[in-house]
């Protein structure tokens, strides 16, 4: 039997800890022998959304094969956004001296580096801390832009929903890519994404703009990004003229319309590719008739956002 605590600190954000919480829940109920402990400074937490929970002041008796994950909290900057005791750090140190696993996610990679063990490792948090993480650890190095990073028994993951995909990595490392696709499969998750898989995809990078018609047009590309769009039926449900939708998504996005198509596809290809797809197979997957194109703008640089 594993192991898993989940050590809350004010104002956790509900899904960096449900997210993870449901994996190994369902690794349970699949028999794979996993056992959820809640604890706190205080037995009742505040959530950043407004919910609150319950959990128990006193830790568990842990042994190497278990974990102690630490979910992420409202924090636009981490200095003085989580206040940790310094005997809760000490016991999470004592874990991973022990040999016990150790993740974070999201602003729980800085209760990580609180308690010392972010030196000297590679670790990733959430984009928008990663600066702000980097300058606090100078002895950690920081990799940006990937779902989650493993350095030996401390995996840190980024934002959100990215602590599923964490999850899920463990769950396959201790039972195999099987028991995890199981675990997905029941939680409808689409896929088990590899750690270095961008933390931010193209149908958010390019969203962040305020054009409405440019916005439908995302959204139709979005969801037939493997067929093949003629520009008029693009514009025609824009309602406006080809160039006009050439000019308005070119300003909005950086991108003309078949370039964004094109980064979409390019970027499922690398997922695919990432799960152990040829490059064939992924660049037919995704809507090209052979491997070359797919190679040609895998080679291309990355066009800056509009």
């Amino acid at each position: 039997m594993t192991r898993v605590v989940f050590l809350l600190v004010p104002r956790v954000h509900l899904l960096d800890l449900a997210g993870p919480a449901q994996v190994f829940s369902t690794a349970a109920d699949h028999g794979l022998g996993y056992a959820l402990d809640y604890v706190a400074e205080q037995p009742e937490v505040p959530t950043a959304q407004g919910l609150r929970l319950h959990a128990s002041p006193h830790w568990p008796r842990l042994g190497p094969d278990d974990m102690v994950l630490v979910p992420g909290w409202r924090a636009p900057v981490l200095h003085g956004s989580a206040p940790i005791a310094a005997a809760t750090l000490r016991a999470l140190r004592a874990h991973h001296d022990a040999g016990g696993t150790v993740a974070s996610v999201c602003a729980g990679a800085d209760a990580l580096g609180r308690a010392g063990l972010l030196d000297g490792r590679r670790c990733t948090t959430h984009h928008d801390v990663q600066d702000e993480l980097a300058a606090r650890y100078p002895r950690a190095t920081v990799v940006r832009d990937v779902l989650y990073v493993v350095d030996g028994r401390v995996i840190t993951s980024a934002g959100i929903a990215s602590g599923i995909d964490l999850a899920l990595h463990l769950v396959a490392v201790r039972h195999g890519p099987g028991a995890a696709a199981r675990v997905a499969r029941e939680m409808v998750v689409y896929a088990r994404r590899n750690g270095d898989e961008q933390q931010t995809s193209a149908m958010l990078r390019h969203r962040a703009h305020l054009s409405d018609s440019v916005h439908r047009v995302q959204d139709l590309i979005d969801t037939r990004f493997g067929e093949r769009l003629a520009l008029a039926d693009l514009a025609a449900a824009a309602g406006l003229s080809e160039r006009t939708l050439t000019r308005r998504f070119t300003a909005a996005t950086g991108l003309t319309p078949l370039r964004y198509q094109q980064e979409l596809r390019v970027e499922r290809a690398e997922h695919l590719i990432g799960q152990g797809s040829t490059v064939e197979s992924a660049a037919r997957a995704v809507g090209f008739q052979d491997a070359r194109m797919l190679r040609r703008l895998r080679n291309r640089p990355v066009p800056v956002e509009g």
